[in-house]
């Protein structure tokens, strides 16, 4: 049986969202694994992708780095 392509999905839309996008499932384990970081974090949106609580970037930023990683930026 196939999903009917006029059915609707429901679906939010966010303005102005911190994301933390990882190579794999794997690294955002790792980073949810960290309490620090975990705490900064609203939720899982895929196994790669991680939503930021608002306004606590550079906390999370700061985090990373300490963790030796090196995050990229897009946006800000």
């Amino acid at each position: 049986m196939h999903p009917n392509p006029a059915a609707r999905l429901p679906a939010k839309l966010h303005r102005r969202v911190c994301l933390v996008l990882t190579e794999d499932a794997v690294l955002a384990e790792e980073l949810l694994a960290r309490k620090k970081l975990a705490a900064e974090v609203a939720g899982r949106l895929s196994d790669r992708a991680l939503l930021v609580r608002p306004g606590r970037l550079d906390a999370v930023l700061d985090e990373l780095r300490k963790m030796g990683h090196t995050p990229q930026v897009v946006g800000k």
